[in-house]
């Protein structure tokens, strides 16, 4: 009967010992998400490689987001759905990119992008409200254009009328939280052009413009967050092909050398990399307006690369040997230009971070974490970086986030909510999403 009786008690024990873990409760703070919406451009979009498509808005950003706020009392976030995994047609536009076998000039074949195969879906509109206002191509000042549906594909799709600017679909909806994170096409579409094909928008108007869509925003006594710029120059798009990837044989080298003799131009080569030879409008030369890359410059991802590899372009034209082949400037950033993104950015972001602070809002550092991102992050013992495919956060555009870097990206969102609003919307976690898929 003791024996019994010690058993008991010794269970007794054991059980009121026994840790208990409470449930984990999401409060919303100070914050009302009840309708939450999203002000931005592509990378909101959920456009990545190369088109806006139905799997990239599923894991768009601000759905991410939204998915986490439902546990807060967010009601339904309503997007204007492609309804098909290709892509939206209008004219320019390709199916998405996907990772496939490519064969170059050389007959390699290699694993790379490859546009999908199949039919774009026409860009008719929706026939609905959307809490997704996000627009790719969209730059700040695009948002107070009346008649910008006009002009954008993106926007037509669900603009509620077509003379509407961009910040008239805001007050039908009637939001009390948004996410904001608009500005860095001011500066990438002149960076995508290689300098030469767009204009970087004024800090002036930049202010002026996103003040306005802030105003809008808040009208009705909304809270939000809104991100900063990071730095375009630092993405994979920019970053892939280094200024001396011209690699040569020391047999390369001296005919080269040769040829640069009888052209008159003081370029040596050696074996192993060498920079690559680039328009020069200023170069002294009387008949060849080139000069060689320097370190710091960028090649664009959109440079013809067969003829890098086939035709000569970086240095001498195999079919024509009496001149030098340089590589476009419409397809390299020069210091002088890559100095003019990063000094605009951060006039951008110090206009950003003020405008936070003025409007009270919650704040994210993207392009601090793009430079942690440079660096190496690890979040859910996953490994990611900012280079092209294998960091496993870009999409095969190079521009834009895959769907796990999307996920990270939701998460900093996120973070940045719970900071200024005292609530604990949880994270997302980012095995959940899928990085780069190879097929």
């Amino acid at each position: 009967m003791k024996k019994i009786l010690f058993i008991i008690l010794s269970l007794a024990v054991f059980t009121s010992c026994e840790r208990k873990i409470d449930e984990f409760k999401v409060e919303k703070g100070s914050a009302n998400f009840s309708t939450y919406i999203a002000v931005g451009n592509s990378m909101m979009a959920g456009y990545a490689d190369g088109a806006l498509y139905r799997t990239g808005q599923m894991y768009s950003i601000p759905n991410i987001i939204a998915g986490q706020l439902k546990l807060a009392g967010s009601g339904n976030f309503v997007q204007p759905v492609v309804n098909n995994d290709f892509g939206v047609d209008f004219p320019g536009a390709r199916p998405k990119l996907i990772m496939g076998y490519p064969v170059d000039c050389k007959g390699t074949v290699s694993l790379g992008p490859v546009p999908a195969t199949g039919t774009l879906e026409p860009a008719a509109p929706v026939g609905y409200q959307v809490n997704n206002l996000a627009i790719p191509g969209a730059k700040s000042f695009h948002m107070l254009f009346p008649g910008y549906a006009l002009f954008n594909p993106y926007y037509a799709r669900f603009a509620t009328n077509a003379n509407n600017m961009v910040v008239q679909e805001i007050a039908p909806l009637n939001p009390t939280f948004f996410t904001l994170w608009l500005g860095d096409n001011d500066v990438l579409g002149y960076a995508l052009s290689g300098g030469v094909g767009d204009t970087i928008t004024s800090p002036a108007l930049f202010q002026q413009a996103m003040g306005g869509v802030i105003t809008a925003l808040v009208a009705n006594g909304a809270k939000g967050v809104l991100a900063n710029i990071p730095d375009v120059t630092a993405i994979p798009f920019f970053t892939t092909i280094p200024y001396n990837g011209l690699v040569l044989t020391q047999s390369q080298a001296d005919s080269i050398n040769m040829a640069m003799a009888l052209y008159q131009l003081p370029f040596h080569y050696s074996a192993g990399p060498n920079p690559f030879l680039v328009n020069e409008p200023n170069s002294p030369h009387p008949y060849f307006k080139v000069r060689q890359m320097q370190p710091g410059e960028l090649v664009l991802l959109s440079v013809p690369q067969d003829s890098l590899k086939c035709k000569g372009m970086g240095i001498i034209d195999p079919g024509n040997p009496f001149q030098p082949y340089p590589i476009p400037s419409q397809y390299v950033l020069t210091i002088n230009e890559i100095t003019m993104i990063k000094s605009m950015t951060a006039a951008y972001n110090t206009i950003l971070f003020n405008l936070a602070a003025n409007f009270n809002l919650g704040f994210v550092d993207m392009s601090a974490n793009l430079r942690l991102l440079q660096k190496g992050i690890v979040w859910d013992g996953i490994k990611m970086t900012s280079t092209f495919v294998t960091g496993g956060a870009f999409s095969l555009d190079g521009v834009h986030l895959n769907p796990r870097g999307c996920a990270v990206a939701a998460n900093y969102f996120i973070d940045a909510i719970n900071l200024k609003y005292g609530s604990t919307i949880p994270q997302v976690n980012i095995t959940n999403y899928p990085g780069v898929i190879f097929p």
